[in-house]
């Protein structure tokens, strides 16, 4: 089992490395091991197992796993840039519709289309601190909707992104998305992109307003979680158009959690609330979740608060 631990962790470790490489001694014997595995409870890497996360011959590292409430799934990952590892991991595979998480794909690409010297939309600013939706349907149609994942997922060596179901090609929001492919794309950003590309979505990812351009309050998760600097992605689908409070009223609170069951296809009833991102220079973090059916605004913003709550402490545990 220790051996089984090992190579699953290894293999977690090479798929969030992709965009950089593993080499064949470190990814060839791990092949047949699910990295699924390595971050899911209940599975070789959960709670109180290790198994490294580094180069081979490295000491065997805890990927850490942190409890989720009843009826919701999620599946978060955390990379830790100094330790190039994965130090939190769960169910990092598992599909979501994106919401607005997708918008960081849709800038990516409209800023690698410019030629030089060209000066950025001024729709990138909302599109990306105030998550509006006309901004980004309009470089959504602008890049040809479906192609722009086309050349991302090649561009950076996503796994488990997918484009809307046939019937809703306009629908961005339906986007396929994982835990794992969300960490690849701020890797991406953070390692790879050119400086202006880096430098512009970052800027304005630190500078995310409180409030939504719908209204809805943006800083569950991570911003109520983690202190400053931040920069962050936020994504919410499914409850309706009118915000149920007055954006900056709402008080969280540290909720007991238990653990939730594993699921694989991506869900486009319930709703759905992801908080992504990096705090300070070092972390990177996305936590993804499909909340409860029928269930309210307020209680899933408490609900992922303190599941981030949660993945920030594991995080920095020694």
């Amino acid at each position: 089992m220790t051996v089984f631990r090992t190579l699953a962790a290894l293999a977690l470790a090479c798929a969030l490395a992709a965009t950089s490489g593993c080499s064949a001694s470190t990814a060839g014997p791990a092949q047949w091991v699910s990295d699924e595995a390595a971050a899911s409870p209940g599975g070789p890497g959960a709670e109180g197992s290790a198994g490294p996360a580094g180069s081979v011959g490295a000491k065997p590292a805890p990927v850490r796993h942190v409890r989720i409430p009843a009826g919701v799934t999620a599946g978060y990952v955390v990379f830790d840039r100094v330790a190039s590892r994965v130090t939190v991991g769960g169910a990092v595979h598992h599909r979501f519709r994106s919401a607005s998480v997708v918008k960081l794909l849709i800038a990516i690409d409209y800023l690698e289309s410019l030629k030089p010297g060209q000066r950025p939309s001024a729709l990138l600013t909302p599109m990306l601190r105030a998550s509006d939706d006309s901004a980004a349907t309009a470089f959504w149609r602008r890049g040809g909707q479906a192609r722009i994942l086309q050349r991302m997922i090649k561009e950076i060596r996503l796994t488990d992104t997918g484009p809307p179901p046939a019937g809703k090609p306009g629908f961005w929001g339906y986007t396929a998305i994982s835990a794992l492919d969300i960490a690849r794309v701020y890797r991406y950003l953070l390692d790879r992109a050119k400086p202006g590309v880096r430098n512009t979505i970052l800027g304005h990812l630190r500078k995310a307003a409180h409030c939504g351009s719908d209204g809805f309050d943006q800083y569950f998760g991570l911003p109520s979680a983690s202190p400053r600097p931040w920069a962050i992605k936020q994504g919410w689908s499914g409850y309706g158009s009118t915000p149920p409070f007055r954006c900056g009223t709402i008080t969280t609170s540290r909720s007991a959690t238990v653990p939730t069951a594993a699921g694989n296809p991506v869900d486009f009833v319930r709703p759905v609330l992801h908080t992504t991102g990096v705090t300070g220079t070092d972390l990177i973090i996305v936590i993804l979740t499909s909340q409860p059916a029928g269930s309210s605004f307020a209680s899933g913003y408490k609900r992922l608060t303190a599941i981030a709550r949660a993945v920030y402490r594991a995080a920095h545990q020694e």
